[in-house]
């Protein structure tokens, strides 16, 4: 089985990306870019990201999930402890996040070491989840091998029964995590294949170094 993709091609021509219309700060770059994301129709989720971990069988994997909050410090999402990733990063605190913003023609890519956030923090965001969103989160073993999927919905079945009318408490292995970056690249597509490429790197004096990058 084959399929040729060959002819695929489209000219990037929505922006640009100049030393002269950056940030100095990476952050502030990327709320800069979200914001107009966001602004702009079609695209569902401007949130989610892809996230690259290495495994504890030495190969990386990519995933997409949903960003929950940046703030100056970094980006936060949420995840089972016990799940594939949890132990990837556990082991290896590196990881790799990716937007891609095809409305826009843009991606951005971000290093960083990932950390859990404090156990309050967990608490107040698994408490604002809908409730079947908590149950989700009780009921699943992420990343264990299961037999059906029937044994999901009788799990689910009985914890609704056990928690209907009652606060469901946020399981200890389920929590959130911060990414604190040292990198960011900031990519626009262009013309011709000659996109825009700017890169942040973070200094010992926490200052960041601007960079362009060849396309």
């Amino acid at each position: 089985m084959q399929k040729d993709l060959s002819n695929y091609r489209k000219s990037y021509e929505k922006s640009e990306l100049t030393e002269g219309s950056i940030k100095e700060n990476p952050m502030e770059q990327f709320q800069k870019w979200f914001y107009e994301v966001e602004a702009t129709d079609g695209l569902d989720e401007p949130n989610a990201m892809t996230i690259s971990t290495i495994g504890l069988d030495g190969f990386p994997k990519n995933r997409v999930v949903l960003m929950k909050k940046y703030t100056h410090e970094g980006f936060i999402f949420y995840s089972n402890y016990k799940s594939e990733k949890g132990k990837a990063l556990n082991e290896n605190p590196v990881i790799c996040l990716s937007f891609f913003w095809p409305n826009l023609e843009r991606q951005v890519i971000i290093k960083g070491k990932a950390e859990k956030i404090a156990e309050n923090l967990s608490d107040g965001y698994f408490e604002s989840r809908p409730v079947g969103s908590q149950l989700g989160a009780v009921v699943s073993d992420q990343s264990e091998v299961i037999s059906s999927r029937e044994v999901l919905e009788e799990k689910l079945k009985n914890l609704e029964e056990k928690y209907e009318g009652k606060e469901i408490p946020r399981p200890e292995h389920w929590g959130g995590y911060l990414v604190r970056p040292v990198s960011f690249e900031f990519w626009q597509g262009r013309p011709n294949r000659l996109h825009d490429r700017i890169r942040y790197t973070l200094q010992n004096d926490f200052d960041w170094k601007i960079e362009r990058l060849a396309p």
